[in-house]
């Protein structure tokens, strides 16, 4: 099966909000990709050190393009107010930053009006300063509070009527609705094997965020043998990929990073990622281009690089 491509949407500081990603999400199907994503950061710490600091990558400080980033879920609807083909995703979203109810409830309800287009790409979260704005529980329970949102989601989506008791929450038998057009595909982030456990029991496949190929491969066939051991057929799982872009130009081959250099030296690691069983990969063309006019433009070009490539 060919390589499938997916493209982030701008929704950060750089960008207008709202027009900018209209434009880009009409220009995304209009070009041939096959989805659109967005993703969420609630606020920028202005206190980058110690317990605030960006643990997973380099040295911690947050990144420019983390700031002012629009609400995922109404940049989600969206959208898929403006578009009728492409499937449109979160890459990601964190569960335990919100009510799980209202949460489950807000994709379902933009499921239902796209048609069945919504992908949930779901993490557990990093940032001590976004818990303690806004989660209802502690960092330190962020895993539990995923977990939740997945019981609760699963029952929300379930015909009615819908029940759901755990020690926190409950809901009677009610009526529940809109009910998504279609079962929502759910995405799970996070490389360590406890996050890939969790795929393997429990979703629809798994959306590592910026690890080389390599790491990628290699995990998800870890992955794939784990969901074989919980009882669940391998074939059901498939993997997305969220891939880290540089601005593009030609590198020495010797010591390249991955998705570094020029387009055709970037399709090099995109195949390598369909060699090793990937399904499809997210672009995050927003966070090299500058403006909405060579977002577009660099959306096209490589939108045809690929397709010449025939991954």
């Amino acid at each position: 099966m060919a390589l499938k491509l997916g493209t982030l949407l701008p929704q950060n500081w750089q960008y207008v909000p709202g027009t900018d990603l209209i434009s880009a999400a009409k220009a995304a199907e209009e070009i041939g990709y096959d989805s659109v994503w967005v993703f969420e950061r609630v606020l920028y710490a202005q206190d980058q050190t110690g317990i605030h600091k960006l643990t997973e990558y380099g040295d911690g400080t947050w990144p420019e393009l983390y700031r002012q980033v629009m609400d995922p879920l109404v940049a989600l609807s969206m959208a898929a107010a403006v578009t009728s083909r492409v499937e449109v995703g979160t890459a990601i979203v964190v569960p335990p930053l919100h009510m799980p109810f209202r949460l489950a409830r807000s994709f379902a309800s933009i499921a239902a009006a796209s048609g069945g287009r919504v992908v949930a790409g779901l993490g557990s979260g990093w940032s001590v300063d976004e818990f303690s704005a806004t989660a209802p529980r502690p960092i330190a329970e962020r895993g539990a509070a995923l977990d939740e949102f997945l019981d609760v989601a699963a029952a929300m989506w379930a015909p009615d009527p819908v029940s759901f008791k755990n020690e926190r929450y409950t809901v009677y038998p009610a009526e529940v609705g809109p009910k998504p057009a279609e079962q929502i595909p759910v995405f799970l982030g996070g490389p360590s094997r406890r996050a890939r456990s969790r795929v393997a029991r429990r979703a629809s496949g798994w959306m590592p965020s910026l690890l080389p190929p390599a790491d990628v491969t290699s995990k998800y066939r870890e992955l794939l043998k784990m969901a074989d051991e919980y009882g669940r057929d391998p074939g059901e799982l498939s993997c997305r990929s969220l891939v880290g872009l540089s601005p593009f130009g030609e590198v020495p081959a010797a010591g390249r990073a991955p998705y570094t250099g020029s387009i055709d030296q970037v399709l090099d690691d995109l195949a390598e990622l369909a060699a090793g069983g990937v399904d499809e990969v997210i672009l995050t063309l927003p966070f090299i281009a500058n403006g909405i006019n060579e977002l577009n433009d660099l959306a096209a070009e490589f939108h045809a690089k690929f397709r010449l490539a025939g991954i």
